[in-house]
């Protein structure tokens, strides 16, 4: 297990709400198809190939090494847990992620294994492993999971369509139910493994929870978030929903760090949870359209917002693929200049 309650890395350190000599920086998605060295070492492979050939991975986990980052990130998909759980996926162009036989009867959810042994996701430990081994301690490793909500979505094979999964929800409330306790469990399971394996910090993705309405989150995510970081400690711990609207839900999870959308004013969310670390909230849009003049007013506005405490530079939510190179080199270079005085 990392020793990341004792860690010199900046970007650990700041989550755990230390001092530190500048904001740490990485960004959603910093390994990705917006990057052309990225696209290199993918080679046309199909996303599961690519990432479950952990040499090639593990290439690709660390191309973002080269613009400064303060953090790697693994590169894989949250909806490697249900496969590990005996649902096979297959990520689509334009559709994402679609299961070969989605969840739709109780039947269906008994052969979803809760406790997948941790050799079902081999490749993703060795990826983990073979990381570690080439940075040599030089940066901190993050792991990921997506949360129950959202990777249900995907295996009811709903996606971010939110009235559907509404209308499967109303239909089928014990087998919704009971696939958000079984990836609870398993995802549980995973970040333990995850953790006791070396990574230094873990997100947990819930990308569509923030179109619930507050019962809705109140019952399909909150209650996961909680149970989840209160079963996997140990190192700091990220909740991420994207363009999330219950700030005041996600501050209760348990989460050292709570990442922002632009919804949010970071600044105010400092001084009203002064005892948090926050993560972001740089628009992804200005990478991807801006100049990188625009990128570096941006960040430094974020970085004012910020206070340069309690805070981790990254965007809104992932890297788009249309994102120039020289903007990303932008948004890394701004949140490691010197503030001016």
């Amino acid at each position: 297990m990392p020793d990341s309650f004792h860690s010199k890395h900046l970007l650990v350190r700041a989550a755990r709400g230390e001092h530190v000599e500048r904001v740490p920086v990485w960004a959603m998605r910093q390994a990705g198809r917006w990057d052309p060295e990225f696209n290199k070492v993918r080679a046309g492979k199909s996303f599961f190939a690519f990432s479950e050939d952990v040499e090639s991975a593990l290439k690709g986990t660390l191309c973002p090494r080269r613009f400064g980052v303060d953090a790697i990130i693994l590169f894989y998909d949250i909806t490697t847990l249900p496969v590990s759980m005996g649902l096979p996926f297959e990520l689509k162009t334009g559709a994402g992620p679609v299961p070969d036989s989605p969840i739709r009867t109780l039947n269906d959810l008994e052969r979803l294994n809760p406790t997948p042994p941790p050799d079902s996701y081999t490749h993703i430990r060795q990826l983990l492993q073979r990381v570690k081994e080439e940075l040599r301690g030089e940066l901190p490793v993050i792991a990921f999971a997506g949360a129950p909500f959202t990777v249900a979505t995907y295996c009811i094979g709903t996606g971010k369509d939110i009235e559907a999964t509404r209308r499967f929800a109303s239909e089928q409330p014990a087998v919704w139910t009971g696939l958000l306790d079984k990836l609870s469990t398993a995802t549980i399971g995973f970040l333990r493994t995850m953790i006791a394996d070396g990574a230094d910090v873990y997100q947990l993705f819930d990308s569509w929870a923030g179109m619930l309405t507050p019962t809705e989150y109140d019952a399909w995510a909150q209650p996961y978030h909680a149970s989840i970081f209160a079963g996997t400690v140990g190192v700091p711990r990220i909740l991420f929903v994207k363009e999330g609207p219950y700030l005041e839900q996600m501050c209760a999870t348990g989460a050292e760090v709570i990442s922002l959308g632009t919804r949010h004013d970071l600044a105010k969310a400092r001084r009203e949870y002064p005892h948090l670390v926050f993560q972001g909230n740089v628009d992804e849009e200005i990478l991807r359209a801006g100049t990188p003049e625009q990128v570096e007013a941006t960040v430094k506005a974020c970085l004012l917002a910020g206070g340069g405490a309690r805070h981790i530079l990254n965007l809104n939510h992932g890297v788009d693929k249309g994102t120039p190179v020289a903007n990303f080199e932008a948004y890394v270079s701004a949140a490691k200049t010197e503030p001016e005085a």
